[in-house]
């Protein structure tokens, strides 16, 4: 699936059934997708979040609902009489379009996962007390999703960053310095990835493959993909990142 990341200079990443099928046991566990669940598809197919909306229902028995007219993923009043029409219980969103849904067209959802952008301290206590909201991490070179928060806290600090949170399963998260050495509690360092969801690497692209895909330290033979964002980790062992921008350089956390 092809990405640009923050370059706007896109690359094709080859990704694998193994690491599609870690994620899809993933979100339906976390997600909570079952049966009853009425699910929207809002990411264009061309964007590697639609996999993680498309994939999990259908396999745990959920009703996908699609948007079938393209006006409605820009108006964000028309998404929020979609939702509220259709019942829609779970639902994957940027934090952009968030503040221009009316709430009350969002009363019907039960699961929302933000994703894809920093999400604010305001809007996780707009709407945090009205459902589970879980926020989601992760590049499109490591199967979409590596690390999931929630449910967050209504009540968190205006001055917080809103974390992370924890590794999917099969999923290892490192924190390093410049010389590969984990970092402690607290210490903003450059984010790795390694585990069941890394892809094969850039589809004719072996230098850029050989530069963000290396050789894991800390597991003989394995790889992980350096992902250029910073974090840290959270005294509950959770991490942050805010992704203003979200390359390394700047201050996030788990």
């Amino acid at each position: 699936i092809y990405t640009s990341g923050s370059t706007g200079k896109p690359k094709g990443a080859g990704n694998t059934h193994l690491g599609a099928g870690n994620l899809v046991g993933e979100l339906i566990t976390a997600h909570g997708h079952n049966s009853n669940a009425r699910v929207l598809q809002f990411a264009s197919f061309a964007f590697d979040a639609s996999f993680s909306e498309v994939m999990p229902a259908l396999a745990s028995g959920a009703t996908l609902y699609l948007i079938d007219d393209a006006a409605v993923r820009t108006d964000p009043r028309a998404l929020g009489r979609f939702i509220a029409e259709h019942r829609i219980t779970l639902a994957t969103l940027p934090p952009v379009i968030l503040p221009e849904i009316p709430i009350e067209d969002l009363a019907c959802i039960q699961t929302l996962v933000v994703a894809g952008e920093a999400c604010s301290p305001a809007l996780v206590k707009r709407h945090a007390k009205h459902c589970n909201m879980l926020n989601g991490y992760g590049p499109t070179e490591a199967s979409v999703c590596v690390t999931i928060a929630g449910p967050l806290d209504p009540q968190m600090d205006a001055a917080a960053l809103v974390p992370i949170g924890r590794p999917v399963q099969n999923t290892q998260i490192y924190i390093l310095d410049a010389s590969l050495s984990p970092l402690p509690v607290g210490v903003a360092g450059e984010l790795y990835i390694a585990g069941a969801g890394l892809a094969r690497g850039y589809l004719g692209r072996a230098g850029l493959t050989a530069e963000r895909f290396v050789a894991n330290p800390f597991t003989p033979g394995a790889r992980m993909y350096r992902s250029g964002d910073l974090a840290r980790w959270t005294e509950d062992g959770g991490t942050g990142i805010p992704r203003a921008g979200g390359r390394a350089g700047q201050d996030p956390r788990l």
